[in-house]
């Protein structure tokens, strides 16, 4: 045997194993082709994991938080953060596992002359995982009485991210508000997405006198400050609205703006696309212009469509924020991360307790995943591109 046919039959399971791969992305789907292609960007995958966790915080938000979020502790009003020990000092001179926070011991700051929050090492407050606490309900209808981690015994101080001016835990409330925060994202992008392929195909389908009346809508929409807007808008609002009538009027007036990207878009497509013999088949077949547009002509781009609805959550949270923030969106006792910052508008209050930014935190994580996920999905959505 000689040495080139040697390395022809070293080479041939490398390959076939080639051509097996090519003989996949030949027979392979759309989605399939998208879900290969999106496993390539891994940054959108850790993006996607951490969205997730996001989701999952929020939705079990009453088992995560270790307090109810609207619940007062006056007496540790502005309490520090507490550190998580894992180990504490034996009788013995030796040390033994015990998870715990160190309680707080109460100054008085001769300069500020107030009073002042400092750990006390010899108070030791033990804790533990699924710990018992007070009855309520899971997810608003799974009745529990086991928190995932807090004090073994009730009534001790456990502030792992601080406390606000009233004495509740900012880590409670920070679970809480990613439940409103986040899912107001997802309202609003349903009703953008309704708007915009609705409004967008009649527009690119019809043409003529209807397409020049919707896009003068949305020449004049994408023309108004949408501050101003806003806050015009939100001052309609009634104070005697019940805080859930205010959180889906609030998403009603965000999605009132986002639906115009999209429909500009889904117009183009639309006219490129009324001419394809698809749609004249289905003309030809009996079926009405709506289900043309919603079940022939909209699905055809739906990729597009799902990176397109992934990039403008980041931007309907960040509007939530904006808006709650400056006091004319969501309003207590809502808790939402927008309302969570409006602690932080007192520079006094910031000083003296930096942890009231932590909600800060949680939407520039929040608004870089979905901004890296939606990435990922726009490139996925053309798998065909190099």
């Amino acid at each position: 045997m000689t040495m080139d046919q040697t390395s022809s039959r070293a080479a041939d399971p490398e390959d076939r194993a080639q051509e097996k791969q090519v003989d996949r992305a030949d027979v392979a789907g759309q989605w399939q082709l998208m879900w290969w292609r999106f496993k390539r960007h891994r940054l959108a995958m850790v993006s996607a994991i951490i969205v997730l966790l996001i989701y999952l915080v929020a939705l079990f938000a009453e088992f995560l938080a270790p307090e109810p979020p609207g619940e007062t502790h006056t007496r540790y009003t502005y309490a520090p953060p507490q550190a998580i020990g894992l180990f504490v000092a034996d009788e013995d001179g030796g040390s033994r596992f015990l998870p715990h926070v160190n309680g707080y011991t109460v100054e008085i700051d001769p300069v500020a002359v107030r009073r002042t929050f400092v750990s006390d090492p010899d108070a030791i407050i033990p804790i533990g995982l699924f710990v018992r606490s007070e009855p309520y309900l899971l997810m608003g209808f799974i009745p529990m009485q086991h928190k995932l981690i807090g004090p073994i015994e009730p009534g001790e101080p456990f502030y792992l991210l601080g406390a606000d001016r009233l004495g509740r835990d900012m880590l409670s409330r920070i679970i809480h508000g990613a439940r409103v925060s986040m899912s107001i994202g997802l309202v609003g992008v349903a009703v953008s997405l309704f708007l915009g392929v609705l409004l967008g195909g009649i527009s690119g389908y019809y043409g003529g006198r209807t397409d020049t009346i919707i896009q003068r809508v949305i020449e004049f929409l994408k023309a108004i400050p949408t501050i101003p807007l806003w806050m015009g808008l939100a001052a309609a609002i009634p104070l005697a609205w019940s805080p859930l009538t205010v959180y889906f009027v609030i998403t009603v007036l965000i999605s009132l703006i986002g639906w115009t990207s999209l429909a500009r878009e889904v117009r183009g497509r639309f006219l490129s696309m009324k001419t394809e013999d698809f749609v004249a088949a289905a003309r030809l077949d009996g079926a009405g212009e709506l289900r043309i547009i919603m079940r022939h002509m909209a699905p055809s781009f739906v990729s597009h469509i799902i990176a397109t609805l992934t990039l403008a959550i980041p931007a309907m949270i960040l509007a939530e924020t904006a808006l709650s923030f400056l006091g004319i969106g969501l309003r207590p006792p809502v808790v939402s991360w927008g309302v969570l910052l409006q602690e932080a508008q007192n520079v006094r209050a910031v000083a003296t307790a930096p942890w009231l930014l932590t909600p800060g935190l949680a939407v520039v994580v929040s608004v870089l995943a979905l901004n890296f996920l939606g990435d990922g999905l726009r490139d996925a959505a053309d798998p065909y591109a190099h």
